[in-house]
């Protein structure tokens, strides 16, 4: 059995010298095991693991910023918890970074490019590893700052082709006007765009539903119905209601976000309109019970998971010094079809 050796006179904490002594080799080499660098036989890893565990060390993080310039953990900015796509993504990121010795600290924006400045500016004194952000709308201040931290980082949910930009997502333009398209092919003439929060991504989807319609000569301007608010459930109901009061010669509502679409669907059932037969109604993201509602709801499945998943590995490369062999990486959507449409 291992014995426990003295804890630090200062600290009163279990040091990288006392998992050393416990496993009988050099704290260099404890620094590298716990790393997982793959340098280190796997057997004399396994023993100073076990000495770490037996003895209850845990790293000290703020030891290790000082010693390496960076700490151990990843800034993860996001706009919203309240959207389940953005907790998609947070949990594929700490998958993949965890088993690399990475923590994860999340950062939530609120869609508000002030707040994620200050976030930035609190973040960046702390030394992080690396950066994960989503989107690539933000202010100058914020792009300066991270232009002078030199922390690698990669821009989630977009793509971009500028120099020196690290980037996973797909085209949001694209995935709209597919959705406009899909709509169009199936008779539908007067397509409303029901869209909350007006983020850059919302908003290029709006560009999309725009582009589809002008090509076919059906764009109106007066079925836009755009609102800053948070999207929900309870918004997606009214807005509903709303257009089928005020433009009753729609006969399709394409909705920016799951949410939005499903509580469309319930307000189509209290007020008897019936879906896809008097108007069809689509969403975007493909969020959990979009499947389940009545009728299961057309939407547009994105890759969120596999987002966080490409994003972080690409961060792993960065932090590393390992070449990245494509800076922009394009992992599509998919056009999920189902009865409300």
């Amino acid at each position: 059995m291992t014995s426990l050796p003295p804890r630090s006179r200062a600290t009163g904490r279990i040091t990288l010298s006392d998992v050393a002594q416990a496993a009988g080799v050099s704290p260099i080499t404890v620094s590298r095991a716990l790393r997982g660098e793959r340098a280190v036989d796997r057997a004399l890893v396994e023993r100073v693991q076990a000495a770490a565990r037996t003895l209850g060390y845990v790293p000290d993080p703020a030891a290790r910023a000082l010693a390496s310039q960076r700490s151990a953990h990843v800034t993860v900015l996001i706009p919203m918890l309240s959207n389940a796509l953005f907790v998609d993504v947070f949990e594929a990121v700490q998958r993949s970074l965890r088993p690399a010795g990475y923590q994860t600290l999340m950062g939530v924006t609120h869609y508000n490019l002030d707040e994620e400045e200050l976030l930035l500016r609190e973040q960046l004194l702390q030394r992080p590893a690396g950066l994960l952000v989503t989107g690539l709308a933000r202010s100058d201040a914020a792009r300066t700052l991270m232009a002078q931290s030199r922390v690698p980082c990669v821009h989630l949910m977009e793509m971009s082709q500028a120099p020196g930009v690290y980037s996973v997502g797909f085209s949001q333009l694209e995935a709209g006007a597919e959705m406009t398209r899909h709509l169009l092919a199936r008779g539908r003439r007067r397509i409303a765009f029901a869209a909350a929060q007006l983020d850059a991504r919302t908003l290029q989807r709006l560009d999309g539903w725009r582009r589809e319609l002008g090509a076919a000569g059906l764009y109106n301007p007066a079925l836009e119905w755009l609102d800053p608010a948070p999207s929900s459930m309870a918004l997606g109901a009214r807005m509903f209601a709303q257009i089928m009061r005020e433009q009753p010669g729609v006969d399709a509502v394409f909705f920016c976000n799951d949410d939005l679409a499903q509580g469309a669907l319930l307000a189509a059932l209290r007020l008897g309109i019936a879906v896809p037969g008097r108007v069809a109604v689509a969403g975007f993201n493909d969020l959990t019970g979009s499947d389940q509602m009545l009728p299961a709801l057309t939407t547009v499945r994105t890759p969120r998971a596999d987002i966080g998943t490409a994003a972080a590995r690409m961060l792993l490369a960065l932090m590393n010094g390992v070449a990245v062999a494509s800076p922009c990486v394009d992992l599509g959507y998919e056009l999920v079809v189902r009865e409300s449409t």
